[in-house]
């Protein structure tokens, strides 16, 4: 009785002393790092001014559409059909350019943009890393809305759970 009184209490010492592995998770707020990074501000300001840019293009060119337009109606009456045919055409066909490089403008600058703050970005990541890394986190969370992981360093269930499902 002593002998398993005394393996009892060896075995709940044992246990209680048993430490489970726990992963080290962190988390900040990537959305509003970026935000705050003087690359991120001077990148948005450039995008701003070609923003301003196509803006002031884009201006021009419909000015020019609606002088063209008012002189073209003023002027119909006494022109031909095939005049004012023509100028209709011609109206359309600015009308059409003018979408387009609307088009264009706004594909440019999202390029721009992304051009600009893709390295910046991976930057960022790159020293969330680092800085969690050299601290011993296993996780990084990203706490803005809609947030990811950002850093994983921790066990990958992936391959265990696809040979359980027989993948």
């Amino acid at each position: 009785m002593k002998y398993l009184s005394t393996l009892l209490l060896t075995v709940i010492l044992m246990l209680s002393n048993v430490t489970y592995a726990q992963s080290k998770v962190a988390h900040l707020d990537f959305q509003k790092l970026i935000s705050e990074m003087p690359s991120v501000i001077a990148a948005q300001e450039e995008v701003q001014k070609l923003e301003k840019d196509y803006q002031t293009e884009i201006e021009a060119s419909i000015k020019e559409y609606q002088t063209k337009l008012q002189t073209y109606s003023a002027e119909a009456e006494n022109q031909t059909d095939v005049t004012n045919q023509a100028r209709q055409q011609e109206l359309a066909g600015m009308e059409q350019n003018i979408q387009q490089f609307r088009q264009t403008a706004s594909q440019d600058i999202q390029k721009k943009q992304a051009d600009l703050l893709r390295p910046i970005i991976e930057n960022a990541r790159a020293k969330v890393q680092e800085v969690a890394k050299a601290q011993g986190f296993d996780y990084v969370i990203d706490a803005s809305l809609g947030g990811a992981l950002l850093m994983a360093e921790g066990k990958d269930l992936s391959s265990d759970v696809k040979k359980v499902l027989g993948i």
